[in-house]
């Protein structure tokens, strides 16, 4: 295989890349994850139309070759950074923190282009640093979930597309052109993004409480479930964190835990069931629209709901 066959099969893994984001987009509409997949399809779009034109013979200044590279991983981070702050009402305007974040990382190959032309970016020992922690961070929140294979693969693959700014990577392996390793990465994000999007297609249309009876447990665990597959372990433990707090101060026999709720005390004390539904929705729509927890199980009207009797 030639480099210029590698250079394709590389365009098109980061074009599947792009497909899966977008479909990751529309599966986990109604939450704040929304924007993340935004800056995937953009990150996965820069890293194919880099590809393509290293392909047709574009690029060959290696100066001009790692200014696109930078480019597309100060956009490769953003999704991270995104759901770090995918919380209501702070959301939307945290994109432009997004977006000053991914300009920031990507001013060396600016600087490189317009001030100082055929020289390679700058890029400080700090922005080095910070570009691990990203990677690191990003598969970390996924780490425990469904989602770990498909984290892992699509980190790695960042890694080796990035290993020219990452720190400690020898100057011998970070400069030395290898569009075969290059294509392996991007089919990585390729096979990590569409892993990714089938599990959340799966998840979005399985039936509800499926062999289980219909409880308190019931009616949480499987939103919370979805909520921690779409956002990861960060907000899912900030939710499980603040719901314990309320439950603790109420004197709740229960506790929700990163897997689901746990139940104690008297099975047949259900009175407080409807004040937790109550506290856990108030903190699900920081996150997630009413018609998003209808969908995976929530009812309509917690109020509404008759005191149930622990089934599990």
């Amino acid at each position: 295989m030639d480099d210029s066959t590698a250079l394709l099969l590389g365009c098109g893994g980061a074009l599947v890349t792009a497909v899966a984001a977008a479909c990751g987009g529309w599966l986990v509409r109604g939450s704040t994850a929304v924007p993340a997949a935004f800056w995937a399809v953009a990150a996965a779009g820069s890293l194919a139309a880099e590809m393509a034109v290293r392909a047709a013979g574009g690029l060959t200044d290696p100066a001009a070759g790692a200014a696109a590279r930078l480019v597309s991983l100060a956009l490769a981070v953003c999704p991270v950074m995104s759901l770090l702050g995918a919380k209501r009402p702070q959301h939307g305007v945290w994109q432009f923190i997004v977006a000053s974040l991914g300009v920031v990382l990507a001013l060396p190959a600016i600087s490189a282009t317009l001030v100082r032309p055929g020289t390679l970016p700058d890029v400080h020992t700090l922005e080095r640093g910070f570009l691990l922690v990203l990677l690191v961070v990003g598969w970390m929140n996924f780490i425990g979930t469904r989602h770990a294979v498909a984290a892992t693969l699509v980190t790695a693959g960042l890694a080796v597309l990035a290993r020219a700014f990452l720190p400690l990577v020898p100057a011998a392996i970070a400069e030395a052109p290898a569009p075969r390793l290059e294509a392996v990465a991007c089919i990585a994000l390729a096979v990590g993004a569409a892993v990714a999007a089938m599990l959340s297609a799966w998840a979005a249309h399985r039936p509800l409480h499926a062999g289980s009876p219909v409880s308190v447990a019931g009616f949480i665990d499987r939103p919370y479930a979805a909520l921690r597959e779409t956002l990861g372990a960060a907000w899912t433990l900030r939710i499980a964190e603040r719901f314990n707090a309320v439950a603790a101060e109420r004197g709740w026999p229960c506790r929700l835990h990163f897997r689901g709720l746990e139940i104690g005390g008297d099975p047949d004390d259900s009175e407080w069931h409807r004040d937790a539904l109550r506290a856990l929705r108030a903190l699900f729509r920081r996150f997630v629209t009413a018609d998003w927890l209808a969908h995976h199980g929530w009812p309509d009207e917690p109020a509404a709901v008759a005191p149930l009797k622990e089934g599990r």
